[in-house]
């Protein structure tokens, strides 16, 4: 991996690894240009790295190969009706645009190789123009040892999202887990998968077989490598340099690197930021965020420097997510995202009047949303998943895994509460009794029609993918019947923050005044959210991260984006 800086002058600099400034990174450097990034972790992939690596990319190849067409206009009224009032035309546009050109440079011209989804819908299929399936990529895995030497830069996965170090990715690989208990083709899949892991921890005490955004991350990073993208890590950027109101380049402690096309702000924008946080965040003491620890606002105060314009005037501040603590043996606090369990059936989340809240099955950005408008004054910002031994031994809650994986270590760290009865539950919970044995009894009733009457669960596409299809005639809700009953605090999180520094449709940082500041540019999270803190659809956050990185590297090496 080149890290030569010989003359410390390069094309373009970028601040940030994850998928927004790889992707710039090796844009530019396949039109040409001479690339540094610069990361300010000890390894490569930011946030995303950690993320389920899925990418919305609307009218991409596969879609196109599976005979799936949705016109421009489509997706433009989709997004217009998701996000209202903060609709931002010229960049939904370039996005819209961009999209599929992404996909198709990546594809054919580097080592980052997709997969397009096996149908999932839009989040909000009740809205004009919502798409049923083939929006949504992700990279196809990844084996590590192509990397070489370099695999020991790239960052590991969470404890939290694998199992025990193994990555699992959603769609037919994770149903494989679920069920192979009840499945023999499952079983031998998972035979197969665990026998490469337990060589891989021998060898290289780390999984080789990437997937998710660690999949995503390796293949960028690999094509990053083989264009000559040279990296330097561990490094702080203290400043940016400026000539005549133009960026030309940044300061390391004393040392000025230079940049003749630009410089690219990707740092991950502000999830550990507290000061920007606590002007923006509802509740922010009690908000856990799923985002690297170093990820600390730097783009953002960089850009207000030369005089970029922070946004704050987002939908929402960041990209919400229900996330519960984990207490592991080593005394750390790991933060775990509730993304599948919440659409199963036999589920539902109430807080402490023991009354639901919201649909848990929609996006986990409006759980948490609902949740946050709902609370009393005096209410600590949480809720609580219910489910019985069902629910508990066929899916799993949380970081607890389903049968045949021992659910007994998580009652006895306290993460996992478990009561013979309701009111026993409620207790231990400190939710009203009464409320919470009615609401179940009520959820109970309906769901053994296959109804849920309060908040419509399994009556999109989207709810009923996040469902089970073998639960009939609704995938998306079954009673609670079975003891022993179990729950599972969860509080406010976030994978990433919306609220961001404004640019225009090429990502150039604008300032006050909607002015272009030359040679600074802003991607991913340090960007403004383009969808304007709205979450119309898994992905949302690696999609637009992925395409302005190539708008960025195609505009700063003055291509088109073809």
């Amino acid at each position: 991996m080149g890290s030569r800086m010989d003359n410390a002058h390069y094309d373009m600099i970028v601040l940030g690894s994850g998928a927004a400034g790889l992707s710039s990174a090796v844009t530019a450097a396949k039109n040409g240009l001479r690339v540094l990034v610069i990361e300010k972790d000890k390894d490569i992939g930011g946030t995303t790295a950690w993320s389920g690596g899925w990418i919305w990319s609307p009218r991409n190849l596969f879609a196109t190969a599976r005979g799936i067409h949705h016109e421009p206009s489509e997706v433009r009224e989709y997004l217009k009706n998701v996000t209202g009032p903060f609709f931002n035309e010229k960049r939904v546009d370039a996005f819209i645009e961009n999209a599929p050109k992404m996909i198709d440079f990546f594809h054919k011209n580097t080592s980052l190789q997709f997969q397009g989804d096996p149908g999932i819908p839009d989040t909000y299929g009740h809205q004009p123009g919502a798409g049923m399936g083939g929006r949504s990529a992700i990279a196809e895995p990844f084996d590590a040892k192509m990397l070489g030497r370099d695999f020991a830069k790239l960052k590991k996965p969470l404890n939290e999202t694998t199992f025990y170090g193994l990555m699992i990715q959603s769609g037919s690989d994770l149903k494989a887990f679920m069920s192979m208990t009840r499945s023999f083709k499952s079983m031998v899949h998972v035979g197969k998968r665990m026998t490469r892991f337990f060589f891989d921890m021998l060898r290289f005490r780390r999984s080789t077989d990437l997937r998710n955004g660690n999949a995503l991350i390796g293949r960028l990073l690999k094509s990053a490598i083989d264009l000559g993208v040279e990296f330097k890590l561990e490094a702080q950027v203290t400043a940016l340099v400026q000539q005549s109101d133009r960026v030309v380049g940044v300061k390391l402690g004393e040392q000025e690197i230079l940049a003749n096309k630009g410089v690219v702000l990707a740092s991950g924008g502000y999830p550990h930021d507290q000061q920007r946080r606590e002007k923006l965040f509802v509740r922010n003491a009690e908000h856990s965020t799923l985002a690297t620890s170093l990820a600390t606002g730097d783009g953002a105060s960089l850009a207000e420097s030369v005089g970029g314009h922070f946004k704050s005037d987002t939908a929402a501040p960041a990209a919400y997510c229900p996330v519960s603590l984990v207490p592991w043996q080593n005394g750390r606090i790991g933060v775990f995202p509730h993304i599948i369990d919440r659409g199963k059936p036999g589920l539902i989340a109430v807080r402490r009047n023991g009354q639901r809240f919201c649909n848990e099955g929609l996006g986990y950005h409006d759980f948490v949303a609902d949740l946050q408008a709902q609370l009393d004054a005096d209410e600590p910002a949480k809720a609580w998943m219910i489910c019985d031994y069902r629910f508990l031994r066929r899916y799993g809650l949380g970081i607890v895994r389903p049968t045949p994986v021992p659910y007994s270590p998580w009652v006895k760290s306290g993460y996992l509460k478990e009561a013979n009865t309701l009111e026993e539950l409620a207790r231990q919970c400190g939710i009203d009794s009464a409320a919470f044995v009615q609401t179940v009894k009520s959820f109970n009733d309906s769901a053994a029609k296959g109804e849920d009457p309060e908040f419509a669960r399994g009556t999109t596409p989207y709810m009923r993918l996040q469902g089970d299809a073998e639960i009939q005639p609704n995938p998306c809700v079954a009673p609670i019947l079975k003891a022993p009953f179990f729950a599972i605090e969860v509080v406010p999180g976030s994978f990433g923050t919306f609220a961001g520094i404004d640019v225009d449709e090429n990502c150039r940082v604008l300032t006050a005044d909607q002015k272009p500041i030359e040679g600074l540019f802003a991607v991913g999270t340090d960007a403004a959210s383009v969808f304007g803190g709205f979450y119309p659809a898994g992905g949302i956050a690696i999609g637009p991260a992925l395409t302005f990185g190539y708008v960025v590297g195609n505009y700063v090496a003055g291509t088109t984006n073809e």
